[in-house]
């Protein structure tokens, strides 16, 4: 599901496509990872407890912002542009979204003030869409003569000759990707080391399939659902979860007309609106991130380590996004 998991991605123009920045936000229930890590020796009572209590205590407080993390993005766009332009090529920044349109929507909106603007988020998706087709270094990159396309994708990446980082995810598999070039400064830059920064983040990101069965049955979820859900009917909307609600919109044809369009984000705001409203009622945000943080606190045993680095690299990007761009507004 789109803007489900996290805010939005700086997105690189490459010669192969569209590179996307790995850096990553916590967002609730079975949607998304949650970056959480463990906690330093001290006197506070958590810190004498198990680890699956530090852990949740982390997952609760320890997490970047949405808006810290969009900061990151914003900051790697800025480092790859600069350096683009240092070695010949017309790269163009992009004009990031505001703050409120790159708010990401997560399994719970419980935001009703911004379900009334924006919905689901539907009209943000199809601006950032049309940004995208519009790219402007996309096109830039096609008018170059065969041998300026190559240096500029030896320029943005290292090219075909570029190191490639391999790292393996929580469930088996592997995942691998190219660091060089303009795009592999940005990360040195920004965490320090590209491969340890790739290494923690393919793990963080793909820490979900270890919990979300557990998570999608836990009886104290499973119960603020279903008294979400009691409220939904009464409001008129009878879906049995947030997810079931949020696809009910998206049925309609993908090509509309204005008139159709304007009826389609009506319908989708009430909906959102009595969505946000309900989950605010019976606290369904909070029950899931506590819930979501208990289980990602039993893990923290094998995957602790990985989970530290994330954190310690993410506030390092931090650090160095706050002395490079401004914060959106």
């Amino acid at each position: 599901m789109k803007r489900a998991d996290a805010p939005r991605r700086t997105v690189v123009a490459s010669g192969r496509g569209m590179r996307r920045a790995t850096t990553t936000v916590g967002a609730i229930a079975a949607l998304s990872s949650l970056v959480l890590t463990g906690c330093s020796a001290g006197s506070d009572p958590a810190h004498r407890t198990s680890p699956v209590a530090r852990a949740e205590a982390a997952a609760a407080t320890e997490k970047l912002t949405y808006d810290q993390d969009l900061r990151i993005s914003d900051a790697e766009q800025h480092l790859v542009t600069v350096c683009m332009r240092k070695h010949g090529f017309d790269y163009q920044e992009e004009k990031p979204p505001s703050l409120e349109e790159s708010r990401p929507v997560g399994y719970v909106q419980d935001d009703v003030d911004w379900a009334r603007s924006h919905g689901y988020g539907s009209r943000i998706e199809a601006k950032e869409d049309r940004a995208r087709l519009r790219n402007p270094n996309i096109g830039y990159r096609k008018s170059l003569s065969r041998s300026r396309q190559k240096a500029f994708d030896i320029a943005m990446d290292g090219g075909r000759d570029a190191v490639v980082l391999k790292a393996p995810t929580p469930s088996g598999g592997t995942i691998s990707k190219q660091s060089g070039g303009c795009a592999g400064e940005a990360e040195k830059t920004l965490y320090g080391d590209p491969e340890a920064w790739f290494r923690s983040d393919v793990a963080v990101r793909n820490l979900r399939p270890l919990y979300v069965g557990k998570l999608l049955a836990d009886k104290e979820l499973k119960s603020a659902v279903a008294a979400w859900s009691q409220c939904m009917n009464k409001a008129g909307h009878p879906f049995p979860d947030p997810d079931a609600a949020r696809q009910s919109t998206r049925d309609h044809s993908a090509r509309q007309t204005p008139a159709e369009e304007a009826r389609s984000f009506a319908n989708e705001t009430r909906i959102a609106v009595a969505d946000a409203t309900c989950a605010r009622s019976v606290s369904l945000r909070s029950i899931g991130e506590r819930r979501e943080a208990h289980y990602i606190g039993e893990l923290a045993g094998k995957y602790g380590p990985a989970l530290t680095a994330h954190l310690r690299m993410q506030r390092h990007a931090l650090t160095v996004a706050e002395r490079t761009v401004p914060a959106r507004t």
